[in-house]
This record gives structure tokens, C-alpha cells and sequence, in this order.
């Protein structure tokens, strides 16, 4: 059994082994006239592997140009484009993606939510910041309860709050939270009851229509 490791290096992966091995075949063709042939039939194969903006006129250069890449440059044919520079494809490696490393405190709440209660923290003092702060912490509770299916009280939202708000957010004794296990009851209620009535409805409308037929025998 042959494994991939064993086999020679794919030069440009996402065109597969298959096209390697054709484009290797075309080195061995002395006939240029039939040469040339062979290396439109690759080209028209490599684009049924990628179609996206196949009709452009970079896409078929891109096309070309690949082609002599995976030939190492070692191929002669007449290409409808200049041949590329080798140097272009020299050791090409895609550039390093830079990860956010956001200090975040709390992970379960996301870096999103830190922001708004650290920019509603610069908030003048006011009704509309108590009203901002008291969203906030509902938020909290929200999220926390999205990954916690357990109570969470009250007081420890507060202490999430001021930790993220740095001291600048507190909740006042008045301020009372939203109870999310009350909501996700109410609706399920909604359903239930919602089912039962679909239920009773089916029901009638089958009595009346055997009401009907009875009728008419």
C-alpha cells in the first residue's frame, strides 16, 4: 500500500495529486504542437477544480501561472500570457495571523460586554447611567446564565459588574434583577398552552366535518 508520505511533495495542494501527475506527463511530450494541446486540457481540469470567477482574465492567468509553478518552471509551451517569474513563488508562505489576545476578565461574558460597561462607566452621573447600569448587569445575568443552566444570585452580578467597571458600577440596593428562570417558564407555558388550543382546534373542526358528512347521507 502506497501512503501519501511516501509520494513525492504536492508543489500546489489544492489541485491535487491528479493534476501534478498531468502537468509531470506534459514534460515528457516532445511533440510542442501536441504539447500545447495537452496544456489546455490541464487548464480547462485545474479550472473545474476552482470555479470561482472562472470567466475573469486574472482567474486564466492565475491558471497559467500555476500551471508552470507546479512544472517547476521546466515547462515550454506557448502560454497566452507572459511566463511568470520564479523568484515571484520563491519560498512563498502566507503571512502569520495575529491573535487578539484581549484581556479579558471574566470568559464566559466576552470582551463585547467588558467594553460597553467600561464605556457607560465614563457616563456623567445620572438617571440614563443607572438606567445603563442596571441593562448591564441583566446582561450579565443573561450570559452567565447561557453557560451556567444554575441560579446565579443577584450579588454576584453586582461584583461582576464593579470588577469589570473597576469599581465605577454599582448596583443600588432598590435595583432588582430580571429572574431568567421565571421568563424561560413563562414561555414554556406559552407553548403548552399554544399546543393545547392547536389541539382543541384540530379536534373541532374533524367533529364538524363528520357533522357534515353525516348530514349529507
Amino acid at each position: 500500500m502506497e501512503y501519501n508520505t511516501t509520494r513525492e511533495k504536492l508543489i500546489l495542494p489544492e489541485y491535487g495529486r491528479n493534476i501534478q501527475k498531468m502537468v509531470k506527463y506534459l514534460l515528457t511530450i516532445e511533440d510542442r504542437e501536441k504539447r500545447n494541446k495537452m496544456a489546455k486540457t490541464v487548464i480547462f481540469a485545474m479550472g473545474q477544480l476552482s470555479r470561482q470567477n472562472r470567466d475573469t482574465n486574472e482567474y486564466n492567468r492565475k491558471l497559467w501561472d500555476h500551471l508552470f509553478v507546479i512544472s517547476d518552471f521546466k515547462l515550454d509551451v506557448d502560454s497566452p500570457y507572459p511566463r511568470p517569474d520564479p523568484s515571484q513563488y520563491a519560498n512563498i508562505k502566507p503571512q502569520k495571523v495575529s491573535y487578539q489576545n484581549n484581556d479579558i476578565k471574566f470568559k464566559h461574558y466576552g470582551y463585547n460586554i467588558q467594553r460597553i460597561i467600561q464605556k457607560v462607566a465614563d457616563y456623567p452621573e445620572g438617571k440614563k447611567k443607572d438606567l445603563l447600569t442596571l441593562l448591564c448587569a441583566n446582561t450579565l445575568k443573561k450570559l452567565y446564565m447561557t453557560w451556567n443552566r444554575e441560579t446565579v444570585s443577584d450579588e454576584v452580578i453586582s461584583l461582576h459588574l464593579e470588577s469589570l467597571s473597576n469599581g465605577k458600577l454599582k448596583l443600588k440596593d432598590s435595583d432588582k434583577l430580571q429572574s431568567i428562570q421565571q421568563k424561560y417558564s413563562k414561555l414554556n407555558k406559552k407553548k403548552y398552552v399554544n399546543g393545547n388550543s392547536t389541539k382543541q382546534n384540530t379536534s373541532h373542526v374533524q367533529s364538524n366535518y363528520k357533522n357534515r358528512t353525516n348530514k349529507k347521507k
